[in-house]
């Protein structure tokens, strides 16, 4: 096995919203590399379903990340299990609603942020110091839809744009920890985030018809697209990239 091969295996992963699409597929493909994951979630039943494809290696956590012990609790288990070390985050658990400008109240704009932005916040910190141990990455899963306007969904959408400006803040910030940080920009992916939303059958055929209408590619990506730039941004080969957005959009954002 190459050096780099072995530095690939030898990992544990971290990564949030692990429980269908986008994290799922991360989480497989971590450990198709031989990677440790620590698959997060809020809801056992699909942590399970994602620790089908290979058990020995997913160690699936169901968790409220937005929790006050959430980051510890996710930290402390990642290094029990992980053999003691933490190579890569992957903030990837978001949510999103169906209010907009008008019917915005506290209710329904606090969740979102708490698991979109403030989450991954805490979450990091948590993590720094066993991060700054293994010169570790982060990689944050942000929203093409962020550079650009999301009509109706403004707050999903600031809050992902935020987490942009995080990413390329501690890229600087972290450096000389020898931690890169990164992220990643979906655009329409086929997850079934509108599921849990509360939109209406009819609204999640619009809000495709939407996205297509503005992805020059014509077609809704995959899970595992995202995975896949997520894993080459973590990767040994990447050491010289930090503080990078890379959209995985089918060039919805430059359209």
């Amino acid at each position: 096995m190459s050096q780099e091969n072995s530095s690939r295996s030898s990992r544990t992963v971290v990564v949030t919203g692990a429980g269908a699409g986008i994290g799922r597929a991360t989480a497989h493909a971590f450990a198709s590399q031989g990677a440790r994951v620590i698959a997060v979630g809020r809801r056992p039943g699909p942590l399970t379903e994602t620790a089908a494809y290979d058990q020995d290696l997913i160690v699936p956590l169901a968790v409220d990340i937005t929790a006050e012990d959430g980051p510890t609790t996710v930290v402390r288990t990642a290094l029990e299990r992980g053999g003691g070390r933490v190579d890569v985050l992957v903030n990837n658990a978001a949510i999103v609603n169906t209010e907009s400008l008008r019917t915005y109240t506290r209710a329904s704009v606090q969740p979102q942020l708490a698991t979109n932005l403030i989450a991954p916040v805490l979450l990091t910190q948590a993590a720094l110091p066993a991060l700054t141990d293994s010169r570790g990455v982060v990689v944050n899963v942000t929203t093409s839809v962020g550079q650009r306007g999301w009509p109706g969904n403004s707050l999903y959408a600031a809050g992902k744009a935020a987490l942009e400006v995080l990413t390329r803040g501690w890229a600087v910030e972290l450096a000389p920890l020898g931690i890169r940080v990164a992220a990643v920009a979906p655009g329409a992916i086929e997850t079934p985030i509108a599921d849990h939303s509360g939109y209406t059958p009819e609204q999640r055929v619009a809000i495709r018809r939407w996205q297509l209408e503005h992805t020059p590619l014509g077609r809704v990506g995959r899970p595992a697209e995202v995975a896949w730039a997520i894993t080459q941004l973590a990767a040994p080969e990447a050491s010289f990239i930090t503080g990078v957005i890379l959209p995985v959009d089918g060039g919805a954002v430059v359209a």
